[in-house]
């Protein structure tokens, strides 16, 4: 277990990854670890580096699928074991990769769930509390979440410095700790100056930087805005899975159908690479086939 600890600091000092990425690291690695012991032990072996082998992969992969585990999740654990047992060669604890050559599932190619801008008006719209406060602040989360299309996560990282009123601008920091400027529309930063003219009434302190305060006036954590988000998905009568992404993938498609170019919507999601962004170009194609065979007299 002490060689994962120091993979997991060597992640945290040199690849500048989210702490959520190395949290899920941590769960892949110390979960297979510990199916490593227990082969180990049935082997009466002691569970060494240079005990890890393929075989050792293959049979988690087994005990991996026949407990149910997705094709994501195990692609993800895969990713895991594949890092960590490069770590180990380039280290010298092992002198061969013991995932080399193993396959990762499948995964199935679905396409992202899309709002129509009607359903996001009615999100916006039906923002009602009986706390004002929260009414405005969840008005403004809602706003900002589909003016910008950034990640849930970078949302509740905001601080109140971020948002630069002045140029309609947003300063966010992303994926690898990369930040970047996302431009702004008029209605959201309307929307979030009047939730800042309330924010006082949340705030613990004069002192907290945090941009969106939960009721007990620290910082709102991601599962707080999903909390709100289906409670007023549920109140806009929105039948599909809604959750904070889905905004993200709203934003991006509503662009590409209004005619923004491939690259500039992949500069405002933060993606490093472009095929990343691809996919909302096959979401758009969709949709417009959709509305063709609806619309056409001989479609």
């Amino acid at each position: 277990m002490d060689l994962i600890s120091e993979y997991l600091e060597h992640l945290e000092l040199n690849r500048n990854l989210a702490p959520k990425t190395i949290e899920a690291y941590s769960r892949d690695l110390q979960q297979f670890w510990s199916f490593f012991v227990e082969q180990c032990e049935l082997l009466g072996k002691g569970p060494s580096p240079d005990v890890l082998d393929k075989q050792l992969v293959r049979d988690y992969l087994t005990y991996l699928t026949v407990h149910e585990y997705s094709r994501r999740s195990i692609a993800r654990i895969m990713a895991s074991l594949r890092g960590f047992s490069k770590y180990l060669v380039r280290t010298g604890r092992i002198s061969a990769d013991f995932t080399r050559g193993i396959k990762s599932p499948r995964l199935e190619k679905t396409l992202p769930t899309v709002m129509s801008v009607d359903d996001v008006d009615k999100l916006i719209a039906s923002a009602e509390r009986e706390n004002p406060v929260l009414e405005k602040r969840d008005q403004a989360i809602f706003e900002i979440l589909y003016a910008t299309g950034i990640r849930v996560s970078e949302l509740v990282g905001l601080d109140v410095d971020d948002v630069d009123f002045a140029h309609s601008f947003i300063r966010v920091l992303g994926k690898g700790r990369k930040e970047r400027l996302v431009p702004c529309s008029e209605p959201a930063l309307e929307s979030l100056k009047s939730y800042l003219s309330e924010r006082p009434k949340l705030a613990k302190s004069s002192s907290e930087p945090a941009l969106f305060l939960n009721a007990r006036g620290t910082r709102l954590t991601t599962r707080g805005v999903q909390y709100v988000l289906e409670k007023q998905a549920e109140k806009a009568g929105i039948p599909k899975d809604i959750s904070p992404h889905t905004f993200r993938h709203s934003f991006a498609t509503h662009l590409l159908e209004g005619g923004a170019d491939l690259r500039s919507v992949q500069e405002m999601l933060g993606h490093a690479n472009l095929s990343a962004t691809q996919i909302y170009t096959r979401v758009s194609r969709q949709r417009l086939k959709s509305i063709y065979n609806q619309a056409h007299p001989r479609a």
